[in-house]
């Protein structure tokens, strides 16, 4: 496959603290790939850096070949990536459909003109129908997000990403807040729309779901990757084994 993200050497320092240090790593075209790690190994750092919400003190990032280093975060998302949060941030007071409508017509609302001249919604609210139907909400579409479930609110936070249109999804936490059976079926989700041609990328500290769905694994701790490769055989090595198993007696020490 062809890479479609590449990464290279990105340093990123807050305060004299390195949260990132000359991590370097590859996404291929149409894989499902995982960021993983301890508490503050520096994954979210990573993903806001790729999509320059954080400013590396060094970096080299290209999408589909193309340097995307020193673009504002606007212009890396008119190339293709799209970034989910953890925390999800609906329009609250609107309709399941007229969120992802309003995503669906991103191009429109990039012109004034042709947000004042465009009145026929018709094809933004359709593709808005099969995009909650694709994430498994759509008997949702007609209700507000106020009220909602966590459950729903993540799918929701899906399907806008989609609206976009990327090339490459990123998502932060997906899974997070979510019972088992949620979150199992909210990953299978994400394996169909990756079936589908979508390349993602995702972090999560759900390792059952990340072994289960995941096609490779890189690992962070502490600002520099440990590990790359099959799930299984990275979860194998001792230094990414040690990076769990020392950061959870830490935690229960605390």
């Amino acid at each position: 496959m062809n890479v479609l993200l590449d990464v290279v050497d990105v340093t990123v320092n807050f305060g004299g603290v390195n949260a990132l240090q000359g991590v370097s790593f590859q996404v291929r075209d149409g894989e499902l790939l995982s960021l993983i790690g301890p508490n503050g190994a520096g994954k979210t750092t990573m993903l806001k850096a790729i999509t320059g919400v954080v400013n590396p003190q060094n970096a080299k990032i290209r999408l589909d070949g193309r340097d995307i280093s020193r673009m504002p975060t606007h212009r890396r998302a008119q190339l293709g990536l799209a970034l989910t949060h953890q925390i999800v941030r609906p329009f609250r007071s609107m309709t399941l459909l007229d969120n992802v409508t309003l995503a669906a017509g991103h191009q429109r609302i990039r012109s004034v003109f042709r947000s004042m001249v465009a009145v026929n919604r018709d094809p933004e609210h359709q593709k808005a129908a099969v995009l909650l139907q694709l994430v498994g909400i759509d008997d949702h579409a007609g209700q507000t997000v106020t009220g909602q479930p966590l459950g729903v609110l993540k799918r929701l936070e899906v399907a806008r990403a989609l609206a976009l249109k990327p090339r490459l999804l990123l998502l932060d936490e997906p899974l997070a807040g979510l019972n088992h059976i949620e979150a199992e079926r909210l990953a299978d989700t994400l394996v169909q729309i990756n079936a589908r041609g979508l390349t993602v990328v995702m972090i999560e500290h759900n390792l059952g779901e990340v072994l289960r769905i995941s096609q490779r694994l890189v690992v962070l701790d502490n600002g520099r990757k440990i590990a790359d490769g099959i799930p299984d055989q990275v979860m194998r090595m001792d230094e990414v084994r040690a990076a769990y198993v020392g950061k959870e007696k830490q935690h229960a020490a605390s």
